[in-house]
């Protein structure tokens, strides 16, 4: 039953995915830990080839549309393809399974993940229950006469390079308005590009974990793509009549008890 229903939230994630151009995939990973019961440091590298190939799709509707600024997506992912595929290739493998115990609580790599990753969530959900004001504001910057900023962009793709390469998200919430702000691109420009760095930031980083000896059940993983593609083609079209900008608050609100539900249940309720 529970595989049922992480197939439905796979359709789920592709569905958020295509009408909110981002978002849902900060719900990979619990759904492959909880609803498919996959060991959670695999569940990154599963999400990584998850996010990165649905990333590919989104991202080639809009560089046919000329949305996509290759200038800035190669000042980002020089350092950031950099990061991930050091972080998948040589830091996960170095982390030991028992790192130490705080308060009675054994911290295990597979606990540091999933703290890690609900932290992350916490924190995309807060950017985008703000989205509205936030998007207000990050358009009105590309009209304000600024240089392109090359440490900002830099420094971003190393931040995010190492957030991807560790938790296996995409980190649109931290691109986009890094793109804006830093490389002064209008907010759909910033949309195209920041799909195009996920989708190679995630597939390198998968890559990373191949290099690395990570068993993938190709099987499995490819057909929980298959609902998630289905997912992103529904929601592409759908998004001709529901617009993203309501959605995201609500999709926000449920990301937020998602990643506090997450940090109560592997903090306080099994332990």
């Amino acid at each position: 039953m529970s595989h049922l229903l992480g197939y439905f939230a796979a359709i789920f994630i592709g569905l958020s995915l295509g009408i909110m151009g981002g978002g849902g995939s900060i719900l990979t990973v619990p759904v492959l830990v909880y609803l498919m019961g996959v060991n959670p440091v695999l569940s990154t590298a599963y999400s990584l080839f998850v996010v990165g190939s649905t990333s590919v799709v989104g991202a080639s509707g809009y560089f046919r549309k000329g949305l996509v600024s290759l200038k800035t997506a190669v000042v980002f992912l020089i350092p950031s393809l950099l990061a991930v595929f050091a972080v998948r290739k040589l830091l996960m493998p170095a982390i030991p399974h028992e790192l130490f115990t705080l308060g009675g609580i054994v911290f295990t790599k597979d606990l540091l993940v999933l703290v890690a990753f609900a932290v992350l969530m916490v924190v995309a959900a807060t950017s985008m229950i703000r989205s509205q004001q936030a998007e207000e504001v990050l358009r009105e910057e590309p009209h304000q006469p600024h240089a392109f900023n090359y440490p900002l962009i830099l420094g971003m793709g190393l931040v995010v390079g190492t957030l991807t390469g560790f938790v296996g998200a995409g980190g649109g919430f931290l691109i986009i308005p890094a793109l804006v702000l830093g490389a002064r691109l209008p907010m759909k420009l910033a949309v195209g590009t920041s799909l195009a760095i996920i989708a190679l930031n995630s597939l390198i980083g998968f890559t990373g974990d191949l290099s690395a000896g990570t068993p993938i059940a190709w099987g499995f993983l490819l057909g929980f793509l298959a609902f998630a593609l289905a997912g992103i083609v529904l929601g592409t079209y759908l998004a001709r009549f529901i617009p993203g900008t309501r959605l995201k608050p609500a999709f926000g609100w449920f990301t937020l008890a998602m990643g506090t539900f997450i940090l109560l249940r592997e903090l306080a309720f099994t332990h």
